[in-house]
């Protein structure tokens, strides 16, 4: 008699010239295999249990952006969407009951937390951003119902500077516009050399509108270039020796190139309008890496087709994320998804932040980065 790895008696009786092998259960292992069954049944019921006992957080974005901004398994909060499937809305029509749990959401800029949404929810005590800015919530509704708000705070500014300057070197370059040349060229052996040419970056007068960590950044890089570096902010900053100008109106008429690096709010809503894109000069260039509506998309695009304005590269849009087709067929505009933030490392950076955050607003702790 011996015992097998699965768990089995064998027995073998040897009759004279066969050999005869039979197997029957091992009662004993059997009986441990199912009390271990139950006891994991038990351990998963307990766990789902405890689950639907923590404060619950619901990711507000599109299917993609539950994939990188999704927080470690945690003993303070639950994930009730994982896969970000469905909406906001479809989720609490489906789950009405569930509405009343939700004590936190993650969001990104496309999907704005105004006040009708903030009323779906009657628990919600915390509203993650994984963006700078927070022109997407309505930061007045939080106030008045005492809902906390964190963003990304300045995790992103070196990667939108980079974005601002590769913007401004591809705008007065003309790369992206050469590139399509030759790409045509290939096409049509007899194509003739038609595209205008560019600028040189160095030495030009650069004017940032923002000067804060983003803005300092992109000061930083243009300095490599020898620029020569001008500033408009809410305030005079006194530590810096770049020239100061109190209107964007005034920056514009002194500086070949505007880069917009502030928040959007009613005081910078337009704060590009026709009168300050006519300032800058036929050879201006306008770079945005802020918000849409910091300029007058449409006497933007007006100026660019009429020549009024050199060029511009722009990876914000007033409408996100929808975009004026009027942009498309013009050789002088560079334009991005609003992608300044999009590399792997600032997904695991943001990643990190936002379950930071978390972990501390349910552990009564200080908030990482609050806004209010």
């Amino acid at each position: 008699m011996q015992c097998d790895d699965t768990g089995y008696i064998i027995f073998i009786s040897f009759p004279v010239k066969t050999l005869t092998l039979t197997t029957q259960p091992n009662k004993g292992l059997s009986m441990a295999n199912e009390k271990n069954n139950n006891n994991n049944n038990n351990n998963n019921v307990e766990q789902s249990t405890k689950s639907n006992n923590l404060p619950k957080v619901f990711i507000h974005g599109p299917p993609q952006f539950s994939i990188v901004l999704q927080p470690n398994p945690s003993q303070n909060f639950h994930i009730l969407n994982p896969s970000s499937l469905p909406s906001l809305h479809e989720f609490i029509s489906l789950n009405p009951h569930q509405a009343s749990s939700i004590s936190a959401i993650l969001c990104t800029t496309l999907y704005p937390v105004n006040a009708d949404v903030i009323r779906l929810l009657p628990s919600l005590r915390l509203i993650c951003a994984s963006s700078a800015g927070t022109n997407h919530i309505d930061l007045s509704e939080c106030r008045r119902r005492g809902i906390k708000v964190t963003s990304a705070g300045n995790l992103f500014s070196e990667e939108v500077a980079d974005m601002a300057v590769a913007l401004l070197i591809d705008v007065s370059r003309k790369i992206s516009t050469a590139d399509r040349f030759l790409r045509r060229q290939v096409q049509n052996q007899f194509a003739t050399w038609d595209f205008p040419l560019g600028s040189k970056l160095t030495g030009k007068k650069i004017g940032i509108v923002g000067m804060g960590r983003i803005g300092l950044e992109v000061a930083k890089r243009l300095e490599a270039f020898n620029c020569m570096i001008s500033y408009n902010s809410r305030n005079k900053k006194p530590l810096l020796s770049y020239p100061f100008y109190s209107s964007v109106l005034e920056l514009a008429t002194n500086t070949n190139v505007l880069i917009l690096c502030c928040d959007l709010n009613d005081q910078t809503k337009y704060i590009v309008n026709k009168e300050v894109i006519l300032a800058l000069g036929k050879g201006g260039i306008i770079v945005n890496v802020g918000r849409g509506a910091l300029i007058d998309e449409k006497e933007l695009l007006k100026c660019l087709i009429e020549g009024e304005i050199g060029g511009a590269g722009l990876d914000v849009f007033e409408n996100e994320p929808n975009v004026p087709k009027e942009f498309f067929s013009l050789d002088n505009v560079v334009l991005s998804p609003h992608a300044a933030i999009l590399t792997s490392d600032t997904f695991m950076s943001i990643c990190q932040l936002v379950e930071q955050n978390l972990e501390a607003f349910f552990s009564n702790k200080p908030l990482i980065t609050p806004v209010i």
